[in-house]
């Protein structure tokens, strides 16, 4: 007498939908993706647009990407020195401007380093909590973008820079 699984296995129709459904549910994501998803649209000028802050900003990573569309931004931390945060900005496509602050200071205009209007650089006040915040702005072709991120990624630490202080301590 043969098993109820094997009766099921050596049915075509079971194994052609077996074999069929994945397929068709590969075709039905894209599908309602293509159809429910807002199409892009090009930046206006005179028009303010907010950066996704990525998750590298909330740790200790000594870097934070920012991005909308084809705005992509990277903030790298210099470290602090002397009481200054020292923050590189370099973007993918030229910038006009950009101004940075720490929430609790007024903002202040960053400096250009490179002919292309892609690094940015600034030196700002050392951060007086962990809980304070960037706000950048940056302007490219008459369209603004903004962010606001946490100053966790201003140091760059990991297991292994840890383990080392430990190491060279005793």
């Amino acid at each position: 007498m043969m098993s109820t699984v094997t009766r099921l296995l050596t049915n075509k129709h079971v194994v052609i939908a077996m074999l069929v459904a994945p397929v068709l549910a590969v075709i039905a994501y894209f599908a309602v993706d293509a159809s429910v998803s807002e199409p892009p649209k090009a930046a206006q000028p005179g028009q303010s647009y907010p950066l996704a802050v990525r998750s590298n900003c909330r740790y200790t990573s000594g870097f934070c990407q920012l991005e909308n569309g084809d705005m992509k931004l990277k903030l790298e931390s210099q470290g602090v020195e002397d009481s200054r945060l020292t923050l590189r900005l370099v973007s993918e496509l030229p910038l006009e401007g950009a101004q940075i602050s720490l929430a609790e200071t007024s903002p202040q205009a960053m400096q250009v380093t490179d002919s292309h209007g892609t690094v940015w650089q600034v030196s700002l006040p050392a951060p007086t909590s962990d809980e304070a915040q960037i706000r950048l702005a940056v302007s490219m072709e008459g369209s603004r973008y903004f962010a606001e991120t946490p100053v966790t990624f201003i140091e760059h630490k990991t297991f292994y820079t840890e383990h080392q202080k430990m190491q060279d301590a005793s």
